[in-house]
Parts: C-alpha cells; sequence; structure tokens
C-alpha cells in the first residue's frame, strides 16, 4: 500500500484528465508512479513533459534505458528498475544487456563511458570534476549529448523519489536490486 493515494484518473478533469488519457495511451495503462505523483496536477506535468523532451532527444532509448536501469539501482529504487528493465528491452537492449547496464557496465566503451558519467553524477550528488566531463567527451559524447545525459540521471532521480519515498506499489514484473 503506497504512503499516499494512488489518483484516480476518473476524478480528474481538464488538461490533467488530458495528461492522464495520454500516458495511459502510452503504456496501455496508467502506471502507479503517475498515479501516485498525479496527486498534483503539476508535478505530473513535470514528469510526462521531461520523458516526452527526453524521447526527442540525441541519446536514443537504448542508452537512455540503460542510464534508467543503473540510477535505479543506485538509488535502490525496485518499482524504476522493474519498469526500465522492460523498457529497456522494448528499446532494442536484451535481458542481458539491460542486467549489464544495472551493474554500471557494458561492453561497448561509449556506453560505459555515458554509465560511468551517468554514476558519478549520482554518488556525487552533481559535484563531478572537469576530468570527469573531459573523460566522457573523449568516448565521443558531444556538449549536447553529455547534457542530455545529466538531464536523463535527474528525470530518473525525480521518479526514483517518487517511488521510494511514496513506496508506490510495482506493477512491473520485479527485478531484483544488486546488493
Amino acid at each position: 500500500m503506497s504512503y499516499i493515494n494512488l489518483k484516480s484518473p476518473q476524478e480528474t478533469t481538464g488538461s490533467h484528465k488530458k495528461m492522464f488519457d495520454q500516458i495511459e495511451k502510452g503504456f496501455g495503462k496508467v502506471p502507479n508512479m503517475f498515479l501516485a505523483i498525479g496527486n498534483s496536477p503539476a508535478a505530473l506535468e513535470s514528469m510526462w513533459a521531461s520523458f516526452g523532451a527526453l524521447s526527442k532527444g540525441k541519446l536514443g532509448a537504448k542508452l537512455g534505458e540503460k542510464i534508467a536501469v543503473l540510477v535505479a539501482d543506485i538509488n535502490r529504487c525496485e518499482y524504476c528498475l522493474a519498469a526500465h528493465t522492460v523498457l529497456g528491452q522494448g528499446a532494442g537492449n536484451t535481458a542481458a544487456e539491460m542486467t549489464a547496464a544495472q551493474a554500471g557496465e557494458s561492453s561497448d566503451p561509449r556506453t560505459q563511458a555515458a554509465l560511468n558519467f551517468a554514476a558519478r553524477l549520482v554518488k556525487a550528488r552533481g559535484q563531478v570534476s572537469k576530468s570527469d566531463i573531459a573523460d566522457v567527451k573523449a568516448a565521443g559524447f558531444s556538449e549536447e549529448e553529455i547534457a542530455e545525459i545529466l538531464a536523463h540521471v535527474a528525470l530518473n532521480t525525480f521518479t526514483n523519489y517518487t517511488n521510494v519515498a511514496f513506496d508506490v506499489p510495482v506493477d512491473f514484473p520485479a527485478v531484483p536490486l544488486r546488493k
């Protein structure tokens, strides 16, 4: 049972209901995370708009989902780990690639650099160094792409905190955290 009520989309009207309708269209149902954060139309709009904006980014869904499972594991978010494991495989990653990403590992050097940078951002709470930026640039990432990695980390931290703080029931197939 969640620490806060899961908002029923049937109780909403106007733009609030429209966002729930868009989410249901995208997922085939409204996942519990959106029902929890949807208690606030402004918070729901912030989260949903961020997902929409990053879906149009340069990084692509495969890398974005790998970053998401890594951040979820570091932040101990079972909900996001479960959801993004499913979404990552839907984006074209194998189950083995998603498991490796959860551990911060990739056989591709460019992806490895992105995962290293994302992990550094989370663990250092954004206090990265000039050499951390240089490392990800040396792997071939542009400044636009580096900004997107940071945006993915920020969005996933938002979703992780939503699910952990409110103890949102997981409505995706469970994936165990590493530790």
